[in-house]
């Protein structure tokens, strides 16, 4: 009987649906590396690579791949900063992180070595150093910034750990920017309340340039120099999205340079000698570069290399000071990536690591910019992913609220979640609803305080976008998101009760007053001037906006999801959630708390135990006849 069903499915189903199911355990095995630096004569990598508890740095002999050195300091150490001060010498940063979802917190210390282990050195007040610039000149030092009450900028030696003090500035937590001779010319960066300040050096003195509302950013945002020093190189908005200008730094005219209109700038491609500016990365929708530097003869070269890998990004890790070798990382939405070693001279591209070689993405589904306009009449960007193989029309729908909110933002590339998904046969619909990072400074701020309304709207009007382009029905939506991912996921259930079938909600925000007095982000003052920036000032708009006290109007089956030990978003948001929907009648149907874990999981079999539920619950709900048994 059971071969005659699996018969049956495959006559009527389409090919995506009885497509092979990857297993779960390989969307969620950690990457071979997560960071891989160049060093300045070409000859060595220094790699991070990610654990489930922690991260490792190893350096590998680029000729042979062969290891020279690594470092592992432990469960919940992570690398931060890995800089390479010389050929011979490494200056690294360890942090603190215990969750997938959770960001690098708080350097624990920094550290210098020798690039095969040896005259380790602890870096006093290590934990508060950034780096601001290897000084190329130099072979020892390098120059870092201190944020405590105010920014300080040092030379740091690498060998002894000595510090001397090159500047000063008003600013609480910030950096400096120097020009090319490592003279300081700005400093900019946040003040306790959340707003943003720049200074401009004149001599001895400091001028301030502008100063912003709190978490508003600032308009200018100086990133570098011309190649004669005389000009300074900045972001500049008014509001809407970055662009970058060339300007005198005392009068501030200047002409603009590049710019996308939908995007800010997300990164910035320097000449092997670091002086000149070549290109400018936008992610909007598929990234690409702008190069802005036509009679540069690097120019050519990055431009040929990102021709060389049709339908795939290019990102560029490190040049050698000679400009001879190239490192390069290369990936696409399908593929999670390679790293390769592009020697100019010879003009040959060598591989030298895979980021998931078990990864094939033949197997995977494309990953489709799309943008929808809300109600309002504002333009939202996103993803639409559909599965391989499929016309992309009446499937089952799975909506992807990232977290966050403010900052972060779904890019173009590999993704486990939605790879998962998508080859179990749903859409996965991935939008940058307003308060999203990287389309301006309005955009985000758009979002403050409308955690639960317009935000909420943007990712309703998205749904009924996708049904009315046929991508989906009114009977087969469902919605997951994490962290702030998760508030939506609740939300969506409680403003739109008939939208949904079924919603999860993984390590989710459902009391903000729980957030805004419990987490970790109010512990310090910065987290808890974010907080009344950006949640509702009154308690009865905290209230209204709290999916815990909308739990009559729930109509969608349920799945909550929290690790025990979760400081950013406490569990008791989920344990309060829980017990006014069991008072009203409606206890939710799958619950998986894991008592080791903390804001994400991080442990594999964990992870295949979630994913393999949560793909169940989506099955009984909307997956119809792709409710087929899951692999592990």
């Amino acid at each position: 009987m059971r071969y005659l069903l699996a018969i049956l499915l495959y006559m009527i189903l389409p090919a995506a649906a009885v497509a092979a199911d990857v297993p779960i355990k390989d969307f969620f095995k950690e990457a071979e590396f997560e960071s891989v630096q160049l060093s300045p004569d070409g000859k060595h990598i220094a790699v991070t690579m990610p654990r489930s508890d922690r991260s490792l740095l190893v350096v590998l002999k680029v000729d042979d791949k062969s290891v020279v050195g690594s470092w592992d300091y432990g469960e919940n150490y992570y690398f931060r900063q890995v800089t390479w001060v010389n050929n011979e010498r490494l200056l690294y940063a360890t942090s603190f992180k215990t969750g997938r979802f959770d960001f690098q917190v708080g350097l624990r210390d920094m550290y210098a070595s020798d690039i095969d282990g040896t005259h380790r050195i602890v870096i006093p007040h290590g934990n508060f150093y950034s780096i601001v610039d290897t000084l190329p000149a130099e072979r020892e030092s390098v120059l870092v910034t201190r944020s405590i009450e105010n920014a300080f900028l040092f030379k740091l030696n690498a060998y002894n750990g000595k510090i001397t003090q090159v500047a000063s500035s008003p600013i609480d937590f910030g950096t400096f920017v120097v020009d090319h001779d490592a003279k300081v010319r700005y400093s900019f960066g946040d003040m306790s309340d959340g707003s943003s300040a720049l200074f401009r050096r004149d001599g001895d003195r400091w001028s301030l340039v502008e100063k912003s509302a709190p978490f508003a950013g600032n308009s200018l945002r100086p990133v570098g120099f011309s190649p004669d020093g005389e000009q300074a190189l900045v972001m500049k908005n008014d509001g809407g999205a970055e662009s970058l200008w060339r300007i005198d730094p005392v009068t501030g005219a200047g002409k603009e340079i590049s710019r996308n209109g939908t995007v800010d700038a997300s990164d910035l491609l320097w000449s092997s000698d670091r002086r000149t500016l070549l290109a400018v990365r936008y992610d909007d929708g598929v990234p690409y570069w702008d190069f802005i530097a036509p009679e540069h003869p690097e120019t050519a070269l990055f431009a040929g290399l990102v021709k060389a890998f049709p339908g795939k990004m290019v990102d560029f890790s490190g040049v050698s000071d000679d400009g001879g070798r190239v490192l390069l990382y290369v990936y696409s939405d399908r593929d999670p990536g390679q790293v390769y070693l592009f020697d100019t001279k010879a003009k040959q591209a060598r591989f030298l690591l895979s980021s998931r070689e078990w990864i094939k993405p033949a197997e995977m589904s494309p990953m489709k910019p799309v943008q929808v306009k809300t109600r309002d009449g504002m333009v939202i960007h996103g993803y639409l992913t559909v599965p391989a193989g499929s016309d992309g029309r009446n499937l089952p729908l799975v909506i992807n609220p990232h977290g966050g909110p403010h900052g972060p933002r779904d890019e173009w590339g590999f993704n486990p979640e939605v790879q998962l998904l998508a080859n179990r046969g749903y859409a996965v619909l991935q939008m940058n609803y307003r308060g999203s990072g990287g389309y301006g400074a309005d955009y985000m701020s758009a979002g403050f305080r409308q955690w639960g309304t317009t935000m909420q709207d943007d990712l309703t009007d998205s749904v009924r976008w996708a049904i009315a382009q046929g991508i989906t029905s009114p009977d087969r939506v469902c919605i997951y998101g994490a962290s702030y991912g998760g508030y939506s996921a609740l939300m969506s259930v409680v403003r739109e009760p008939d939208l949904y079938r079924c919603t999860v909600g993984y390590v989710g925000v459902y009391d903000l007053d729980v957030q805004r007095a419990s987490s970790d982000t109010a512990q310090s003052d910065y987290g808890r001037a974010y907080l009344d920036t950006v949640l509702p000032a009154s308690a009865g708009e905290r209230h209204a906006q709290s999916p815990i006290y909308g739990v009559d109007r729930i109509k969608s089956a349920v799945m909550l999801v929290h690790g025990a030990k979760d400081e950013r978003v406490p569990i008791k948001n989920m344990y309060e959630l829980v017990d006014r929907m069991e008072a009203a009648g409606k206890a939710p149907e799958e619950i998986v708390v894991e008592k080791k874990e903390a804001h994400g999981f991080r442990d594999l079999d964990n992870n295949v135990n979630l994913y393999t539920k949560m793909l169940a619950f989506f099955d009984k709900h909307i997956g119809g006849m792709q409710a087929t048994a899951q692999t592990p």
